[in-house]
């Protein structure tokens, strides 16, 4: 365990390993999630439990979301050294405030010729748990069902969850405001292709 704090493996933006994570005076265990998009000081993560995601009591962990943190809170590559070091091993819960923001997700409505050419019709975000994005995009999915080709002609729409666009906000439509289905029967209202 110190060696593992003494000199724990580097980690860099861009690889998918779980990473240890400072909260507070605890070392948890997180994933990581590339397009938060304040540049390399900020990415998203979703804390887990030392055990994995399948752990007993892994809800506890996942309860939380995707977050935003500093890369300056990473230690390293997860090692199973830290374990002992973690709010689980102490028997604890994750505390509600854990220093980080929610990340945000965000639905992107798209209209793409044959060759990938194309244009976003609608953006809607920033949504603050990815299943509220992802049941709307299912919704959005569900509702292009067959007309995915016809509904601007020459181009097949689709409906595709990502990370939001922080910087682009004004770009975003808040999808809290209105049901997402009635917001994308009124962006192809009308429509023609470009």
């Amino acid at each position: 365990m110190l060696a593992a704090l003494r000199s724990p493996e580097p980690w860099a933006p861009g690889r998918w390993q779980d990473v240890a994570v400072r909260v507070g005076p605890f070392i948890e265990r997180a994933h990581t999630r590339p397009g938060d998009d304040h540049g390399p000081d900020v990415i998203a993560i979703a804390l887990q439990h030392p055990g994995g995601s399948y752990a007993p009591y892994g809800d506890r962990y996942r309860r939380l979301g995707w977050l935003r943190c500093e890369t300056s809170k990473i230690l390293g590559v997860w090692s199973p050294a830290y374990t002992p070091l973690t709010h689980a091993a102490a028997g604890l819960d994750l505390p509600d405030n854990v220093g980080m923001e929610p990340a945000h997700y965000a639905i992107y409505i798209e209209a793409r010729k044959s060759d990938g050419k194309g244009y976003t019709l609608l953006r809607l975000g920033p949504y603050t748990q990815a299943r509220h994005a992802s049941q709307d995009a299912d919704r959005l999915t569900a509702a292009l069902d067959g007309r995915e080709t016809t509904v601007v002609t020459g181009f097949t729409v689709t409906a595709r969850p990502a990370p939001f666009g922080v910087s682009d906000h004004k770009l975003f439509t808040d999808p809290y405001e209105a049901d997402a289905v009635a917001l994308l029967a009124a962006a192809v209202e009308g429509v023609t292709a470009p």
